[in-house]
């Protein structure tokens, strides 16, 4: 609760603070343009560094690695476009963390420390793309008794009123 008041309400407050404080500073237009020409900046460096997340996760996902690091990588890189995309000076600094890679790099190591311990992964059983693990096939083929390997093929109704096993 204390951080919806927070975002909700002093975020834009402080928000709205600095950019008074700017325009007085170097005037309205210079300040206009400034934040005009921040989102816009934003949002090249948005689409740059999200495509490169998505290229990163794919080749995870290719080599069979779990894309944990793209994932969260790609988490940031959403946020970080959102706050630069968003007017205001505070959200366009806390935006660039997110999106150059160094400082995403520090961010998100912080994010797992804050976050280990306190999700659950609960496997549903069922085979592991990611290789061996939970459920995955072993050397001799399904681990478990009741894992079947079997075929099917759809069989075409000759008549859609009538129903029919297919021929053994």
């Amino acid at each position: 609760m204390f951080f919806l008041v927070i975002l909700f309400i002093v975020v834009p407050i402080a928000e709205l603070y600095v950019i008074i404080q700017v325009g007085q500073w170097i005037g309205i237009w210079p300040t206009l343009a400034l934040l005009l020409a921040d989102a816009i900046l934003g949002s090249m460096l948005l689409k740059h560094q999200g495509r490169g997340a998505w290229r990163r996760f794919n080749e995870a996902l290719a080599k069979g690695r779990f894309p944990g690091q793209e994932v969260a990588d790609g988490l940031l890189i959403v946020i970080g476009g959102t706050l630069l995309l968003a007017p205001g000076f505070l959200t366009d600094i806390v935006g660039l963390l997110f999106l150059i890679p160094p400082t995403r790099a520090i961010v998100r190591k912080l994010l797992k420390r804050f976050t280990i311990g306190r999700f659950t992964v609960v496997g549903m059983g069922g085979p592991s793309p990611f290789g061996r693990g939970p459920g995955g096939p072993g050397p001799q083929g399904p681990s478990r008794d009741y894992d079947y390997d079997v075929t099917a093929e759809e069989v075409p109704p000759e008549d859609p009123g009538e129903r029919r096993l297919p021929p053994a």
